[in-house]
């Protein structure tokens, strides 16, 4: 089941977009990708003040330099600086272009969380891979606990996941969601939960297999998806038993044990190339 995806090596000014734009018979690279909060125009002036410090300073970009512009609307703006200094910067965007570089499944993390490295890296590849939402969740056996500690880290994961994106190729940084307690936890109706145990028994589907499974029920939209991941030492025996019986299916990641950070990105990659995504 393979999305539909818009074409690709869309073309400015006779140069790739991915290369840069002519600017009076010059190539400018647009290389640099920075997401932004605010709604772009084509044609307009916008404003990079927050961002003039890295244009200027670290990038050492100058005034007539081309840069790409995200927001999360599906499209990239390629952009011209009209003003920079290490304290105010300015852009006219030129072009919006579609990128199919977005996932077009609804793919949710339900991560456990790890220390703080382990769980800031597993952040950037989910990014990088294609999760759409990321539900930080605190379970008996968590490193980081309780929800509150976990909050105040939100800023920063923000940030982790919006310089994934800007470096992907995607426009839309994944969803990042309150953290969560594992018994608060509660699978709507139409997402389709994995919980991938290492101690499944033996008549447990691998990953692989249950999405297969139900990538082939004919469905003409696939509904959305959700893999839970335990934390380092593992889930609690009763911790799974509740989450089964909150519909969440138990599944296999294969004949090997693998770390929290391992199994995470091995079941995305997993869900992902079954339905097409990578």
């Amino acid at each position: 089941m393979h999305p539909h995806r818009p074409e690709t090596g869309r073309r400015l000014g006779g140069i790739d977009r991915a290369q840069g734009i002519r600017d009076e018979g010059r190539e400018v690279s647009a290389r640099h990708r920075f997401f932004v909060e605010a709604p772009l125009t084509v044609g307009e002036i916008h404003r990079l003040d927050a961002l003039a410090h890295q244009l200027a300073t670290v990038l050492r970009l100058k005034s007539g330099d081309a840069i790409t512009l995200i927001n999360g609307d599906g499209y990239e703006y390629l952009a011209t600086l009209t003003e920079l200094s290490p304290r105010r910067a300015a852009v006219q965007v030129q072009e919006r272009h579609p990128t199919n570089a977005d996932p077009q499944i609804d793919l949710k993390l339900y991560l456990c969380s790890l220390k703080q490295d382990k769980f800031e890296w597993v952040l950037q590849k989910a990014t990088e891979l294609g999760a759409t939402h990321i539900v930080p969740v605190v379970s008996q056996r968590s490193v980081v606990r309780p929800v509150s500690a976990l909050a105040a880290k939100h800023t920063r994961w923000s940030a982790i996941l919006r310089e994934a994106t800007e470096q992907c190729g995607r426009t839309r940084p994944p969803v990042l969601a309150n953290s969560v307690k594992l018994s608060e936890i509660e699978l709507p109706r139409d997402v389709y939960g994995f919980l991938a145990w290492e101690e499944a028994g033996e008549d447990a589907p691998t990953l692989g297999q249950a999405v297969s499974a139900l990538c082939l029920t004919g469905l003409h939209v696939l509904p959305p998806l959700a893999l839970f991941i335990g934390p380092e030492g593992g889930l609690a025996p009763d911790e799974v038993q509740s989450l089964v019986a909150r519909g969440w299916r138990i599944v296999t990641l294969g004949r090997r044990i693998l770390r929290a950070e391992t199994a995470a990105l091995a079941g995305l990659a997993i869900i992902l190339d079954r339905c097409g995504e990578l």
